[in-house]
C-alpha cells in the first residue's frame, strides 16, 4: 500500500462503466516520512468517504481494479483507506 494526502477533487464529463458513483480524488503521493514523492496522481475513492487534507492508503495497478465493487475497471490507483495518524520515527 502507498501514503499520500487529498488535494483536490476531480470531476469526469464521461464515466465509464462501472465507475457510476465513485468518487475521483487527486492524491499527493507521500513518501514513508509524509514528504511529497512525485507528482499528483487521480484516485478512485472505494471508501467514498475521504476528503480534503486527508491522509490516504491507497494500491495502484491491477489491485487499483480490483479494489472498487466493480473489479476490474480502468483505473490506475484506487484508495482503500483513510489514515487517522500519521507518526514518523526519526
Amino acid at each position: 500500500m502507498l501514503l499520500g494526502r487529498v488535494i483536490g477533487t476531480v470531476t469526469p464529463c464521461v464515466v465509464c462503466e462501472g465507475l457510476q458513483g465513485v468518487p475521483m480524488l487527486l492524491v499527493q503521493p507521500l513518501d514513508s516520512k509524509g514528504k511529497v514523492s512525485g507528482g499528483a496522481i487521480v484516485a478512485a475513492d472505494s471508501t467514498r468517504m475521504a476528503g480534503p487534507d486527508e491522509f490516504v492508503y491507497y494500491e495502484g495497478g491491477r489491485e487499483a481494479a480490483m479494489a472498487l465493487e466493480e473489479t476490474f475497471v480502468p483505473v490506475d490507483h484506487t484508495i482503500v483507506g483513510i489514515v487517522d495518524d500519521l507518526h514518523t520515527v526519526q
